[in-house]
């Protein structure tokens, strides 16, 4: 079928978990689109605001194993513009925060396909909120660092210059970096940042099993070792988790982050 001239791909945040954090617009978009592209970590509560003549595409990992590969993702969400008026691309979190919406949108603009993003709230600012953990406070600095760690800190050919971040950043909020906190600390305590550095852990912010830990930079790798701390989860380092004030946490949500049932596998 011929490109649809008024087709367009959405690339949509839905938020940290809690589909109470989903934006009006992107509720609208979600209840009135024809096809829906959707990453794991997505509420099965928000799938099921769709309508019944929606089609359902799953493109994210299923224990460990993608399904899709994102040059994949790139080409369907293009063929699907040719067949669908309305197209939602969900992801979890914000499209362009760590969420690859950036190459999507760069794929999408040079197939000359209607493109537009809609903002979602990070995992980064509300995780640590759930737990009254503000990321940033005027009396412990001025600066604060959103960053991925699914690279080994110790590793020369990493991207991430973690001793010079010690030095520059008042605070770091670490996404997906979990397996590799070990050398993160490591590197960053070798940067120069106190070993009394206080970090908190979360783990599935806004939903119904969150928890979090608090330890300091120096005891993050017993922490590890004790096998306590999982993903999802959010790690904030600096002084500002001492300005944690539970009182003003929200209630976190009643959903958890069950198996998504597939509805579609594509393989095109």
């Amino acid at each position: 079928m011929n490109k649809l001239h008024d087709s367009k791909v959405y690339l949509v945040g839905a938020g940290p978990g809690d589909p109470e954090l989903l934006t009006l617009k992107a509720y609208k978009l979600i209840c009135n689109c024809d096809a829906i592209v959707y990453d794991s970590l997505i509420p099965k509560e928000l799938l099921s605001l769709t309508t019944i003549k929606c089609r359902h595409f799953f493109v994210g990992k299923r224990r460990s194993q993608k399904i899709l590969s994102q040059k994949q993702i790139n080409k369907l969400l293009v063929e699907l513009s040719r067949d669908y008026k309305c197209i939602v691309r969900l992801k979890g979190g914000d499209p362009f925060m760590f969420g690859r919406g950036g190459e999507e949108a760069e794929y999408l603009n040079l197939n000359n396909i209607n493109i537009e993003v809609v903002p979602g709230v990070t995992s980064g600012i509300a995780a640590p909120a759930y737990f009254g953990i503000p990321i940033s406070h005027r009396k412990v600095g001025s600066s604060i660092t959103f960053i991925t760690g699914h690279e080994n800190a110790a590793d020369e050919k990493n991207r991430t210059k973690w001793r010079n971040l010690a030095k520059t950043s008042d605070g770091i909020v670490i996404y997906m970096g979990i397996k590799n906190l070990r050398s993160i600390s490591e590197e960053l305590i070798l940067g120069g940042l106190q070993k009394e550095t206080p970090v908190a852990i979360i783990y599935q912010g806004t939903l119904s099993q969150q928890k979090c830990y608090k330890t300091t930079l120096e005891s993050l790798p017993q922490e590890i070792a004790r096998d306590r701390i999982k993903s999802p989860s959010i790690v904030v380092i600096g002084k500002v988790v001492n300005h944690q004030v539970l009182k003003c946490a929200p209630k976190p949500s009643n959903f958890k982050f069950e198996d998504i049932k597939i509805h579609e596998l594509v393989t095109k």
